[in-house]
């Protein structure tokens, strides 16, 4: 769970629209990517991120979010939200009891009690009288670009209270760092014939070609002096297949070239950018006329790169 109110995470207010939480939530990717952000509490910052944007960019979890609060992922999906208000503010303070308690508001408020006014007393305080659904359960899932681009099939064994477990998950197409892809009926088991929890794999991205920030792409373009110095059409490699990056003269080490379109899908179409950053790579042990002409270069260019930057 992300740190504090999703809608604090990201900085909006409850009425925000889809374009302004995604404008909220590249904004403080780039900010706090690992990649970017060495300060150790950027990478949880940037997962408390990940995981707020992850749920409010989903219009039906983010109903359920704001129906059911930060405990929306317990409750059953066949739940009145107007059933589950009214036990809330039924079940009062009582401090002291058993159970699990969170608070919300400065009222201290025990699930059991709480869960058992809505369904008839079968979650309190192990006096099951019925039947009672199951935990749901995290677990990670590493990708590569190219995977979270294309989306697919992958086989996964998981190990847990359970045994082991052989899954074949379909991973969607844009699944971007933090996402969580749910698998019905796969978490933890149920009480007295009560339903299976879920089980949700949580995005990670582990590609060395790439960096991805949001459903935004970065790639390294290394580049001849002379193709930085003249221009050049370069093709590059990307997820979504061969494309040309054009390079303007004078290009320097360090400058981006956006690719619009060339990133991750988004959830709700379209794709995220692409962005090619350039490293001017010279030759190791330049010889012969090659040699010659980087001397004669020396000789007659007033170009002093220090007193540029």
């Amino acid at each position: 769970m992300a740190a504090g109110d999703y809608y604090q995470v990201l900085g909006v207010p409850r009425t925000a629209s889809q374009e302004e939480i995604q404008r909220a939530y590249r904004k403080l990717a780039r900010k706090y990517h690992p990649d970017v952000n060495k300060d150790p509490a950027a990478e949880e910052r940037f997962k408390d991120v990940s995981e707020a944007y992850d749920v409010l960019s989903d219009p039906a979890d983010r109903r359920r979010y704001d129906a059911f609060g930060p405990e929306w992922r317990s409750v059953p999906p066949d739940v009145d939200p107007d059933a589950w208000s009214r036990a809330r503010a039924g079940a009062g303070a009582r401090a002291g009891g058993p159970g699990y308690h969170y608070a919300e508001g400065g009222v201290n408020v025990d699930l059991s009690d709480l869960l058992g006014g809505i369904f008839g007393g079968r979650a309190g305080r192990g006096r099951a009288r019925g039947p009672m659904p199951g935990a749901d359960q995290e677990a990670e899932i590493a990708l590569t670009v190219d995977e979270a681009y294309h989306g697919g099939r992958r086989t996964l064994t998981l190990q847990g209270p359970q045994g082991t477990r052989t899954l074949e998950v379909t991973i969607p197409a844009g699944a971007t760092e933090g996402r969580r892809i749910r698998l019905a009926g796969q978490g933890g088991q149920g009480m007295d014939g009560g339903r299976p929890g879920d089980l949700y794999l949580v995005v990670r991205i582990d590609d060395p070609r790439y960096r991805v920030e949001g459903t935004d792409i970065h790639l390294p373009l290394p580049l001849a002096p002379w193709e930085a110095a003249l221009g050049a059409a370069v093709p590059i490699t990307t997820p979504g297949g061969t494309a040309t990056v054009k390079v303007p003269p004078g290009t320097s080490t360090g400058r981006r070239l956006r690719l619009r379109g060339r990133g991750l899908p988004g959830p709700r179409g379209g794709h995220g950018d692409l962005y090619a950053e350039v490293r001017i790579m010279v030759p190791r042990a330049p010889a012969g006329e090659e040699r010659r002409l980087y001397e004669r270069l020396a000789e007659v260019s007033s170009f002093d790169p220090r007193r540029e930057t």
